[in-house]
């Protein structure tokens, strides 16, 4: 028998905490900043296991996630769904964004529990600029889900039109397995 007991924080400390994650979610750098240098963990959790660069990220706001990647925030981290910042970004079409996590070195070919990378993200989103940038930056254009799904059949299946012809014209150049900078990217 687990002699460990659990303590429940009160309510004052779960606001206080609501609020922290509030801060991400608005991406408000400028009260983020001085509560990571007094010791604020960068890498704090929600009930959902988003990070507050997860919610930085996810909600486009660049100089939140600069402050939190400057004070030691994972850009792996994924979520409770197996969901990681670069993911996201992807999803909602951020070149800036995403382009930080990579700097701050985020997994390229990273992807969620699906297998589904943010360049397959990008690509069913019709993201042709995300493509663009994670392909110059080394993106495999060959990779699969783990259904086998490839890069271009997601971008055909959700009707991505531009982001399809996008890549079934590299395909078509004999796009090498990993890209970067080859065929005027």
């Amino acid at each position: 028998m687990n002699d460990a007991t659990v303590t429940v924080p009160d309510d004052e400390t779960l606001a206080f905490f609501q609020a922290i994650f509030e801060l991400a979610r608005q991406g408000d750098a400028a009260q983020l900043g001085p509560l990571l240098d007094a010791g604020l963990n960068a890498n704090l959790r929600n009930h959902k296991g988003d990070t507050l660069l997860m919610l930085a990220s996810y909600h486009g706001h660049l100089e939140a996630a600069r402050v939190l990647l400057a004070h030691g925030a994972n850009p792996d981290t994924r979520n409770d769904q197996g969901q990681s910042p670069i993911v996201g970004a992807a999803f909602k079409g951020n070149a800036e964004m995403v382009e930080l996590l990579l700097d701050s070195g985020a997994d390229i070919e990273g992807a969620g529990p699906a297998g589904k990378s943010a360049l397959m993200m990008a690509a069913m989103f019709n993201r042709t600029q995300i493509v663009e940038l994670l392909l110059k930056r080394g993106a495999d254009l060959h990779a699969t889900d783990v259904n086998g799904l490839s890069v271009a059949d997601a971008a055909r299946l959700m009707g991505a039109g531009d982001t399809a012809a996008q890549i079934e014209h590299l395909l078509a150049l004999g796009a090498p397995e990993t890209n970067s900078d080859s065929h005027g990217l």
